[in-house]
């Protein structure tokens, strides 16, 4: 039941978020203003991996194993986050300075640096609580900075409180609403975690714990960093790639953005309840080859065999979920792209900003397509070969971009990011099959095939359609492919259902 609340929660606070507050916002503050803003989020997150680390992700997993080891990991953690803060607002503004930013974007950039600090002290606050058993109060808190911002950009945006808000709003007050949102569920985070530590607590640094932390959230920061590089890379260089227009460019790129991260909130849910079902089937499967259970005991080939097929069961299931949904809205949001620019951006979209929207979308398969399998391999501990995929992204992502972006602009950085995610897919299923031996199934490959097809030539043909309402015809789109997907049964409401019930 709690997999299903955080589930719901997200998908009516988060959509609201980003088309009722972030396009506002763009609307508000114009299209090049709201693009330096989008390009120094992406710029300040290229250095996360220096304020992260990869501790929340270590801290998650020891916590979660040996939550008597909590309340000695917290205020060592805590000193290891400070330092790393202050190491990071350094490095930020070094490499501001080498990449050029005039002084009049520094303060700007400072509090949109502070919101990663504050982003990353509330998701390591978030590991305690769930490492602590408190599921409820961790999907509390995952919802809470949102719920925040809501309040207090509906304030900014639409009450007479705020002199010539309506008229004059500016980027600064969106960033310092993120800041006081973030800043008020990290002072929440700390008191819960604070009130659940078993006691006593040593605020005394234990220098030797501090640097064993260190060593060990290191393989994460590296997944951390490279995964950052190769997806926010895209709009960094295309602000500076594409000279005087680089700020409206980007501002362009980032409202047709705006609906993958919406439409995506789905694939990062769904990895969230599909890594503790992975782990622990590819955690039982190892024991079965050790002692195991009786049963294992008796006829350790056949546990292994039957753990491996509850394995691939669950991975063709959330595979063709995530495909069926993703596929349906990508191919439907491109066939009417650019009315749907024009509906969401009545004031500034154009048919231009339709063509960025038509290879951004498409991004929405592949990349909810390789969640599924690196969620696989993280729960398989394979961090350090697929950090040669996302090493190897980078490099594909920089040079798409270097040959895409001059001549095609934000078209050519949406086409970028198209082909990087497919090449992260095709790599991850590739590592996926050879690390865990899954064998290739061709009605599998045939079904999905016949899918898309399908989907593709019924887009085609209610475009075509004359008479009738573009947005008519996008519902239909949508709800063929959905009727489509349930008549293959590539999607099962009981299993749907059967997913939430084992996660909740």
């Amino acid at each position: 039941m709690n997999a299903a609340f955080l589930v719901l929660v997200n998908l009516l606070i988060k959509p609201f978020y980003v088309f009722g507050i972030e396009r506002t916002v763009q609307e508000r503050v114009g299209t090049e203003q709201y693009g330096l803003y989008a390009t120094l989020v992406s710029f300040a997150y290229l250095l996360f991996m220096v304020n992260d680390f990869g501790i929340h992700y270590f801290n998650s997993r020891t916590v979660a194993r040996h939550p008597q080891l909590a309340a000695k990991l917290f205020p060592n953690t805590l000193i290891i986050k400070v330092l790393l803060a202050a190491i990071y607002l350094v490095l930020v503004f070094v490499a501001a300075l080498v990449r050029g930013f005039e002084a009049e974007v520094w303060g700007l950039l400072l509090f949109v640096a502070l919101n990663h600090v504050l982003i990353s002290t509330v998701a390591w606050l978030r590991s305690n609580v769930s490492g602590l058993g408190l599921y409820r109060t961790d999907s509390f808190l995952s919802t809470f900075d949102k719920i925040l911002l809501i309040v207090i950009c509906a304030v900014l945006l639409w009450t007479p409180w705020v002199p010539s808000g309506n008229d004059n709003f500016k980027v600064e007050w969106f960033v310092h609403a993120q800041n006081l949102s973030w800043a008020l569920t990290a002072a929440v985070a700390f008191y819960l975690v604070f009130k659940n530590l078993p006691k006593p607590i040593r605020w005394r640094p234990n220098w030797a714990l501090v640097f064993f932390i260190l060593k060990k959230s290191a393989p994460y920061a590296l997944a951390v960093f490279l995964m950052t590089a190769y997806i926010r890379m895209d709009i960094v260089l295309l602000e500076y790639l594409t000279g005087d227009e680089g700020r409206h460019e980007a501002g362009v790129y980032a409202a047709a953005y705006r609906l993958l991260d919406a439409l995506n909130m789905a694939g990062y849910l769904f990895a969230g309840l599909l890594l503790p079902m992975f782990s622990s089937l590819l955690r039982t499967s190892g024991q079965s080859r050790g002692v195991g259970t009786s049963s294992a005991i008796v006829n350790p080939q056949s546990a292994i065999v039957n753990r491996q097929s509850s394995i691939v069961d669950l991975l063709r299931l959330s595979f063709q979920l995530i495909l069926a949904g993703t596929l349906t809205l990508a191919v439907a949001c491109f066939t009417f792209r650019s009315e749907l620019m024009l509906a969401i951006y009545p004031k500034e979209g154009t048919a231009y900003h339709g063509e960025v929207l038509g290879w951004v979308i498409l991004t929405l398969v592949p990349f909810s397509g390789a969640f599924i399998y690196t969620t696989l391999l993280t729960a398989n501990d394979s961090l350090r070969k697929m950090n040669r995929i996302f090493l190897a992204a980078i490099a594909v992502n920089v040079a798409l971009n270097l040959l895409l972006i001059p001549p095609m602009k934000a078209v050519g950085a949406g086409m970028s990011a198209f082909f990087t995610q497919g090449f992260v897919m095709a790599g991850m299923m590739v590592l996926a099959k050879k690390e865990l031996a899954l064998p290739f199934e061709p009605r599998q490959f045939y079904k999905i095939g016949a899918f898309v097809l399908l989907v593709c030539f019924a887009n085609w043909g209610l475009l075509q359609l004359t008479g009738y309402g573009w947005l008519l015809k996008f519902c239909a789109a949508i709800a063929f492919g959905l009727f489509l997907a349930f008549l293959l049964r590539m999607i099962s409401l009981k299993s749907v259902l059967a997913l939430l019930k084992k996660q909740g």
